[in-house]
């Protein structure tokens, strides 16, 4: 692998072969060792790959262990815990290659639809799995050890938390590692004193601090001396609207990480996130109903599962984590290899309106199209218990300072026509004063639910 600083790729062995048929090559001969060693020594693995007939040694085609394998969701998960008496610790026994008592730590999603996801990693899997696509990614959006990252993802054992500030170390830059938990004012206290030029942390957070800068700092985020943001954890960052909003407030190209394993690039639209791992997990995509297989051709939209071609105790055979992606499979005008997925949105967040499917991040995006007539926040009232919403959508949206009477009548107008012309619902807007939509260091608040 090159060393120099101005290279392309973090790794030039493997980046400029994402998403060609040697990679495909690859990517059967990996997997077959890896259906191999969960046949071995993973309990619950090696009883379906038995069952199922799917031989690794004889593996022909991706077809094939697409055709054999089934689906692994959070359903599964919650049944196999279930059948240990809700021991997580037994369960994950049967379905990793390794001891648990040979892991260094284990991870999880945050856990807001239900159980938590877990995420069992060594040392291996920290630094060549995790940190390998952290550090690609990053080093795509220009990021180099002389940097330094003011860290602000929340410092737990989530997997966008203290699992990805230690991938981080890889690309060698200095880390600030303050979280979403100290709050804006310690936030903005460590960036003045210690001068990041890279943020890294949940766009919701991005968006607050553009409002909390001015009051504790006497500065427009403009000025704090940020060159990037790379944002995750949520949808946001991929949303054009607040994209837009984010780089014209912090004079600051944003980057967006996250649903699987992606980085966007620095193109100036919106691609979607690159897929930059091909060698070190299989993406497919597969209908949200049936679970059969959709080819992956440009412009095709499917629920994204994941399968691990590497690692020790994060593994994944054919798993969903309930995202709803859309590919590209034509060349990125960046120039930057790999195929790319936008986030259509989550499976859990996906709400029917008379027939007519939307998910919140759509909604986002046509009321952050109204800046700055709007601040951005807003909530999607719910009465009962989704997918299904009895007509008109409720929503709860904050109107600039200083909009009243007329103008106020005039942005519901132009709201609920956008509303109407790109999504087809005609929602029931709520107008609230600038700044009383609570705000929140971690996730963002999309949904108030009446009905809990």
């Amino acid at each position: 692998m090159g060393q120099g600083q101005d290279r392309p790729y973090w790794n030039m062995d493997i980046e400029p072969l994402l998403n060609t048929p040697e990679m495909e090559k690859i990517q059967l001969e990996k997997l077959k060792k890896m259906l191999g060693r969960l046949k071995a020594k993973a309990p619950f693995y090696s009883k379906m790959i038995k069952e199922s007939k799917c031989d690794p040694d004889s593996l022909k085609s991706m077809d094939e262990f697409k055709d054999k394998i089934s689906l692994f969701n959070k359903e599964s998960l919650r049944e196999l815990v279930e059948g240990f008496d809700g021991d997580f610790i037994k369960a994950l026994d049967q379905i990793m290659p390794i001891s648990v008592d040979e892991l260094d730590y284990i991870a999880t999603t945050t856990g807001t639809t239900g159980i938590p996801t877990p995420y069992p990693m060594t040392n291996g899997d920290i630094n060549n799995m995790w940190g390998e696509v952290m550090t690609r990614g990053s080093w795509r959006a220009g990021i180099r050890s002389s940097d330094r990252m003011l860290y602000c993802f929340a410092l737990s054992m989530v997997i966008a938390g203290v699992p990805s500030m230690m991938a981080m170390q890889k690309i060698g830059a200095t880390m600030i590692p303050v979280g979403a938990e100290a709050k804006s004012e310690r936030i903005l206290m460590m960036q003045k004193l210690f001068k990041g030029n890279v943020y890294m942390g949940t766009p919701s957070l991005a968006e607050y601090m553009i409002e909390q800068a001015p009051k504790y700092l006497d500065k427009k985020v403009n000025e704090l001396g940020f060159k990037a943001l790379i944002c995750g954890g949520e949808g946001g960052a991929g949303i054009p609207e607040v994209k837009a909003k984010l780089e014209k407030a912090y004079g600051a190209r944003i980057f967006d990480v996250g649903a699987g394993f992606g980085f966007s690039c620095d193109h100036d639209e919106y691609q979607g996130m690159h897929s930059i791992a091909d060698d070190l997990v299989y993406y497919e995509l597969v209908d949200p109903v049936t679970k059969e297989p959709i080819p992956m051709e440009n412009g095709a939209k499917g629920e994204a599962v994941f399968t691990s071609l590497e690692g020790d105790g994060w593994i994944m055979l054919r798993q969903s984590m309930g995202d709803i992606h859309q590919v590209f499979t034509d060349p990125c005008p960046c120039g930057r290899s790999g195929f790319r997925y936008k986030v259509v949105g989550r499976s859990d967040d996906m709400l029917k309106v008379k027939g007519v499917m939307v998910y919140p991040s759509h909604i986002k995006g046509v009321v952050n199209d109204f800046l700055p007539r709007v601040t951005g926040e807003m909530r999607i009232i719910l009465d009962e218990k989704p997918p299904r919403v009895v007509p008109p959508l409720k929503l709860r949206v904050e109107y600039a300072q200083g909009l009243s009477g007329e103008e106020l009548k005039i942005l519901e107008r132009d709201l609920g026509e956008a509303m109407s012309r790109r999504l087809k619902i005609n929602p029931e807007i709520f107008w609230v004063e600038a700044g009383s939509l609570e705000r929140s260091h971690y996730k963002g608040q999309t949904f108030e639910k009446t009905y809990e």
